[in-house]
């Protein structure tokens, strides 16, 4: 594991940003990865902790201490080898997951864990530069055929096994472009969307068909759920034609605030500002993609604390907003966990992201009571401070205020999938509106509809990438099994 004393002769090295008033400039990734001698330094702080917590605190179960000891070696290949042994989107990961396993590292117990997430990235990054990342067709076709409705990180994981099992696998993605919410909802500045075409090209070459513009559907898509589709496919279109359909279509089903003045202009879903964002970066600012709502000379308010508020930040000060403002329900966590108690569980704090060190004012315990504007346009937000006791909120008497602002951002998460996808195939929903599947036992990701499968947030509701990974890749397993009565995928 590393140089046994090496976590008592290096500290914890980050990965460097460029400075702020750089990359406010532009909308290309800013992070400095590791060199190969700070990733070996990295590596050789992996202690022989006897039990590797990091490793189940990772949701794909990375064998983090393996490819620790191979970076302070220096086998790249091999470190490559077994990271990808366990994750198929070490690219993706390395850049956007919040990195549950430094949580669970037993040197987050002093609060100085390894470097794990700067180690992956270098890794993936030096396999990339050197092309060890290579197609891996299959050697046999089985001659069946798998529909994956959803191109996001569950449907790309699991079409990725799944081709590589020799199953022939069609991607049916409503959008453009391959890539779900990895290529549409995450900002450029955080995930070069070129890494998805990388990797797309790969699969290609594996055997795996994408379908794009493509809905699979009767239903309407509600508002605030990016839609490109310019074709329609039925669910007994897809069941008469392959032998197993899959659905990963994520929980795009924004969580809308109701209150007065919610019809006013100026008043947005995350997502509505976020997708043409993207688009306008991918095609260059040609053929009239220009994102439609400007931040330039506003005062933004975001409402919501997590990933998706913190992308609205760092994107309206690219635009030049006046004011940024982001406002949470929730009371502010303390700036560190108490490591005895909460490790090796993901711990209560305050996080701060790079969006935010870019300008942001942000507040906490605040609930928002009204949209205010004049001549249908939104000026200000009323506003009131919440006691927080017991896990229940109220209201404190006397404390309303007002938050000028000019536009806001909804970025309250994602409260389901889209009922409509679910209810046209007979899905059975869960009480929070997802796929209702188990993820143990025969009927693993079986729905209650022959032949059809869930897993991603489809199936769990709202999480991380790399959660989705996990249920593609276990989800794969499940539908090779069904398949073949019997698979060799790794679940």
């Amino acid at each position: 594991m590393g140089k046994p004393t090496g976590f008592l002769e290096f500290q914890r090295q980050s990965e460097s940003y460029e400075p702020v008033d750089q990359r406010l400039r532009h909308y290309r990734e800013f992070v400095l990865h590791l060199d190969d001698e700070q990733a070996k330094i990295q590596g050789a702080r992996c202690m022989d902790c006897g039990i590797p917590f990091c490793n189940n605190g990772c949701p794909v179960n990375n064998i983090i201490p393996d490819w620790n000891d191979l970076v302070y070696r220096g086998n790249w290949r091999e470190a490559i080898t077994v990271l990808h042994s366990t994750n198929n989107f070490p690219e993706v990961t390395s850049r956007i997951c919040p990195a549950p396993c430094e949580a669970a590292c037993t040197l987050n117990i002093p609060q100085n864990p390894v470097g794990i997430k700067s180690i992956e990235r270098a890794i993936i990054d030096k396999a990339g530069e050197n092309g060890w990342v290579v197609p891996q067709p299959a050697a046999r076709k089985t001659g069946k055929k798998v529909a994956v409705v959803g191109s996001g990180p569950a449907g790309m994981a699991a079409a990725q096994q799944l081709a590589r099992a020799g199953h022939e696998v069609t991607v049916f993605e409503k959008n453009s472009r391959i890539g779900g919410l990895m290529r549409y909802g995450i900002p450029d500045f955080k995930l070069d969307k070129r890494l998805i075409d990388w990797r797309m090209a790969q699969m290609e070459v594996e055997g795996v068909k994408f379908v794009t513009n493509t809905l699979v559907t009767r239903a309407e898509m509600p508002q605030g759920v990016c839609d490109d589709s310019r074709k329609t496919v039925t669910p007994e279109q897809l069941q008469k034609q392959f032998d197993a359909v899959l659905l990963t279509g994520g929980a795009e089903h924004p969580r809308d605030l109701p209150i007065p003045g919610r019809d006013l202009a100026g008043v947005h879903f995350a997502l509505e500002f976020l997708i043409p964002q993207n688009k306008e970066v991918n095609s260059g600012n040609m053929r009239g993609k220009k994102n439609p709502i400007s931040a330039a000379g506003r005062h933004v308010l975001v409402i919501g604390g997590g990933d998706t508020g913190s992308d609205c930040v760092g994107t309206s000060n690219r635009h030049g907003a006046a004011s940024v403002t982001q406002i949470e329900l929730l009371p502010r966590p303390p700036e560190l966990e108490n490591g005895p108690l909460t490790w090796p569980y993901w711990p209560l704090k305050l996080r701060t992201s790079s969006s935010h060190d870019e300008g942001v004012e942000r507040d906490w315990a605040i609930a928002t009571k009204a949209f205010v504007g004049e001549n249908g346009k939104l000026t200000a937000v009323k506003a009131v401070r919440l006691a927080w006791q017991d896990g229940k909120m109220s209201e404190v008497p006397g404390s309303e205020f007002e938050i000028k602002a000019d536009l806001v951002f909804l970025a309250m998460g994602f409260v389901s999938p889209v009922a409509g996808v679910l209810e046209a195939f007979g899905v059975d929903k869960d009480a929070r509106g997802n796929a209702k599947a188990d993820t143990e036992g025969r009927n693993a990701y079986a729905t209650n509809v022959s032949k059809v499968f869930a897993a991603g947030d489809m199936r769990r509701g709202q999480s991380l990438v790399v959660w989705a990974i996990r249920e593609g890749r276990q989800a794969a397993r499940a539908v090779d099994e069904f398949l073949m009565g019997s698979s060799t995928l790794p679940r």
